[in-house]
């Protein structure tokens, strides 16, 4: 028992992990956007 909770850990862990990194993609293309259009202003 012990080692299947460990193993759903370790399996959310891994799809946190790349969930995190899908939204730091996200974040950095909005950002860009965001920098473009101040960059367009000045």
């Amino acid at each position: 028992m012990n080692k299947k909770i460990r193993f759903s850990l370790e399996e959310l862990t891994k799809k946190n992990k790349e969930e995190l990194l899908k939204d730091k993609h996200e974040l950095e293309k909005i950002e860009k956007r965001i920098d473009e259009k101040h960059a367009k202003t000045k």
